[in-house]
């Protein structure tokens, strides 16, 4: 896997170097209790960004598979 989009509150962010099942699994844990996840915000660069994710939380995720 190349990378997982996340769109969040109506901006875009990626994770790189995960597992989609493992992410899933955080944001599905993370929405029953609160938690912050950390995405990457930016192009080129890294730049991390923290998203608080609960219950109610609008999220979707994206893995955009690798080019092989």
């Amino acid at each position: 896997m190349k990378r997982i989009d996340v769109h969040y509150a109506g901006h875009l962010y990626s994770i790189g170097g995960r597992e989609f099942d493992d992410v899933r699994r955080e944001v599905s844990e993370a929405q029953a209790g609160g938690a912050w996840m950390v995405v990457n915000d930016g192009e080129g660069s890294r730049r991390d960004a923290y998203i608080w994710l609960s219950g109610g939380t609008p999220i979707a995720l994206i893995p955009i598979p690798s080019d092989d």
